[in-house]
């Protein structure tokens, strides 16, 4: 295992770097995190960066490992399935898995960073708030940093530095001023705003807690996750160019107005929408696809700094923090021989990680145009009929990514094939006892093998 004069620097104190810190020092390391933000623990976070997370297996997994998931107990609310809202104020709800066990489970990304910051620091690690990257000798390890509030600048000499800075990572910008580096940016054309729905009468949760809310509108649509608190963090997703458009919607009456007519059972639950508008920035969403993700044995990426994804599968954050449980097995493995445990850690991530992009892009469709759609509802009822009879062979494509730890280039092509199989078993029925099972046996046998879960 390392020696004392094993150091690791890590750039980002969001979510992956404290708890990639925390389980590196449990291994014996020596970690210093920079972070170019305030302290959000002592500075209100910026809206945009606040919007609630679903934390899965994946996620869980992690935590567990790192000995942190019964300490999140506390601030997670779990959620059974997508409840949908009609124009008309229908409600329609649609389970997540095959029983209550299978759920995902919302949080704060506040309440989340925070607990991951302060136990990061009871573990002795250094976390440098308001110190931007300014440039780094990938080569050597030394990483340049400005203080924002006093402009002094710091080198900083570790024999490793990681790169968990998010989206619009430094350290990657500084891998894409090198020879042969590949990037590819995908900015959807869709915008986000966050809203929020208030807590009612003695912090009750106007709203069913235990769903994620979604109102499907075809061109656009609001997302609602319940807060401990009883609020809703809200997100309302639209083109940002259009008819219907964050650029059309450029007067705080016009928005209003659109949201009371395409929204009328959440605007009354909303006594701050006009506040929000006004205040809360028009977010992007990008999807980010690079490699290599590390320069000799010095300096790597991990999570968002590496394969950026839109959030509609909710696996961002699970998806980055299995980027930490595959690093670490590495290390258990292999000892601190970074330029081997570096290569390996691409070989085995990045097909996984360019398959939940993927798979994250397909899903919005799914979220924004299909879930109101009947002949949809009932392929997902079909889709858990099959799973009950076949449980090792057709497991369904969202159990497979929310669920399983199974990788995720494995749901992205097993998703695809069944996908397939439910159009061809659905397409002259519309009842679950009409299914022909001779058909779906011998599809299902010959076009699947059995599951291996993880």
């Amino acid at each position: 295992m390392p020696s004392a004069s094993d150091t690791v620097t890590i750039v980002g104190a969001g979510l992956t770097g404290p708890l990639l810190a925390i389980s590196l020092v449990q291994r014996g390391f020596r970690v210093t995190i920079y972070e170019r933000r305030p302290d959000p623990r002592r500075v209100r976070l910026s809206a945009g960066r606040s919007i609630n997370l679903a934390i899965s297996v994946r996620g869980i997994h992690a935590l567990r490992e790192a000995g942190l998931w019964e300490s999140m107990r506390d601030i997670i609310i779990p959620m059974k399935g997508r409840m949908m809202h009609s124009l008309s104020g229908e409600l329609t709800f649609q389970p997540y898995g095959k029983n209550e066990t299978e759920v995902i489970n919302s949080i704060s990304r506040a309440d989340l960073n925070a607990a991951l910051m302060n136990e990061a620091e009871k573990r002795a690690v250094k976390i440098h708030f308001d110190e931007r990257c300014r440039g780094l000798d990938l080569h050597s390890g030394i990483a340049r940093f400005r203080n924002e509030q006093t402009a002094s600048e710091t080198d900083v000499d570790s024999g490793v530095i990681i790169g968990a800075d998010g989206a619009s990572s430094a350290v990657r910008l500084a891998m894409h001023k090198l020879n042969r580096f590949n990037l590819s940016q995908r900015y959807l054309d869709y915008g986000y705003k966050e809203l929020t729905i208030a807590a009612g009468p003695d912090a009750k949760h106007v709203l069913e807690p235990n769903a994620l809310h979604i109102w499907p509108r075809g061109s656009h649509m609001l997302i609602a996750l319940p807060n401990v608190e009883g609020t809703f963090a809200c997100i309302l997703f639209l083109p940002f160019e259009g008819k219907t458009s964050f650029t059309n919607l450029d007067s705080e009456t016009k928005f209003l107005e659109f949201f009371e007519s395409n929204f009328p059972d959440a605007a009354p639950l909303m006594p701050q929408l006009r506040e929000n508008f006004r205040d809360n920035p028009t977010g992007s969403m990008v999807t980010v696809k690079c490699s290599p993700w590390h320069v000799d044995a010095k300096s790597l990426l991990i999570g968002d700094a590496a394969h950026a994804i839109v959030p509609f599968f909710g696996q961002g954050m699970n998806c980055a923090f299995e980027d930490c449980t595959a690093l670490l097995e590495l290390i258990d493995r292999h000892g601190p021989e970074w330029a081997t445990i570096f290569s390996e850690f691409e070989r085995l991530r990045k097909a996984n990680t360019d398959a939940i992009a993927d798979l994250a892009l397909e899903n919005f469709i799914e979220m924004r145009d299909r879930v109101a759609d009947p002949r949809f509802l009932f392929k997902k009822k079909v889709e858990l009929a099959l799973e009950a009879k076949y449980p090792r062979l057709f497991v369904p494509k969202y159990a497979m990514v929310t669920f399983q730890r199974i990788p995720y280039s494995v749901a992205l092509s097993r998703g695809r094939v069944q996908d397939a199989m439910l159009s061809e078993l659905c397409q002259s029925i519309d009842r679950i006892q009409d299914i022909d099972w001779q058909k779906a046996e011998s599809m299902i046998h010959r076009q699947l093998t059995p599951l291996e879960q993880l």
